[in-house]
């Protein structure tokens, strides 16, 4: 199997992941990428004010990048 990272990126911050996960397929890359998006999507739901705020997860193996995902998170408050 072969070693994956995940970085996240909040913003213009990075955080490196670097431990990673072995997977055995770019499917069970992509699932655990999107499963982790949506935890730090729904995270972001309950802390943020207004505004908006932008999450990706870059993953990469030992020769560069494999996957990359995001999702914009925007809130447009009508009435305090």
């Amino acid at each position: 199997m072969r070693r994956y990272y995940f970085d996240i990126r909040e913003g213009d911050e990075i955080f490196p992941d670097e431990e990673g996960l072995e997977l055995a397929t770019i499917e069970k890359v992509q699932e655990e990428a999107a499963r982790s998006l949506a935890d730090m999507a729904r995270d972001a739901a309950r802390t943020i004010g207004g505004g908006s705020l932008q999450l990706s997860i870059e993953v990469r193996d030992d020769s560069g990048p494999v996957l990359h995902l995001k999702f914009t998170f925007a809130v447009e408050r009508r009435r305090h």
